[in-house]
């Protein structure tokens, strides 16, 4: 694994680590003026651990772990971009995982559309970009390609699973599961993310080494 992959397997266990274990500590949180408690892992979405006391903790680790994985995805995007306009697409819209997690840490909840536009670009977009790598992969890795495909489908079907059974209202009274169907989708999509970004990249460096020492043998 390259030097750069750390930042994002770091900043990947950072994030999961800050909403398992805030989960765990929240008594529930103000939002628009209405008391929601006690704080549920099934109907409450992780976004609402970026209130209340719990708060600073959450949002520092949605900006310090979506900076660290950007950082990943900026240095991987070099790898990308030979490989054609649908790895460089691919590439883009993976990395905006990074950017998107920093606007949920920026943005709160309260400040409804921002926070929403920070998710759309942390998940669902990446989840497209697993999509469009799994072409391009098979030149590199047919198990990294497969992975791509699987991850990125299986994202999008918990993101419409999600859509559908996210209900504000019922999420306040801490009922549904949409809560739980969210959780799910964040861990697939990031793995498959990560997982897609490390392989790739590594492999096109070593790809890269090899060619410079045939060029020199030559």
């Amino acid at each position: 694994m390259s030097r750069m992959s750390w930042f994002a397997l770091v900043g990947g266990t950072i994030f999961t680590l800050a909403w398992v274990i805030l989960g765990l500590m929240s008594p529930g949180y103000t939002l628009f003026g209405h008391r929601i408690e006690p704080y549920s892992w099934v109907s409450q979405p992780i976004s609402g651990l970026g209130l209340g006391v719990t708060g600073p903790a959450m949002n520092a680790a949605f900006i310090v772990g979506g900076a660290l994985i950007l950082t990943t995805h900026v240095s991987a995007l070099r790898a990308w971009w030979p490989r054609g306009s649908l790895a460089r697409w691919a590439g883009i819209l993976l990395a905006l995982m990074g950017p998107g997690m920093i606007i949920c840490g920026l943005f709160t909840l309260e400040s409804m559309m921002m926070h929403l536009t920070g998710f759309l670009l942390a998940i669902p977009l990446p989840a497209l970009g697993l999509l469009l790598a799994w072409r391009p992969l098979h030149r590199v890795s047919t198990a990294v390609a497969r992975t791509s495909l699987l991850t990125g489908c299986a994202s999008l079907v918990l993101f419409a699973a999600f859509m559908a059974t996210f209900d504000a209202t019922g999420a306040g009274g801490n009922t549904g599961y949409s809560g739980a169907i969210q959780r799910v989708l964040i861990v697939i999509t990031m793995v498959g993310v990560l997982l897609v970004t490390t392989a790739f990249s590594t492999r096109s460096v070593r790809s890269t080494r090899m060619d410079s020492r045939a060029a020199v043998t030559r």
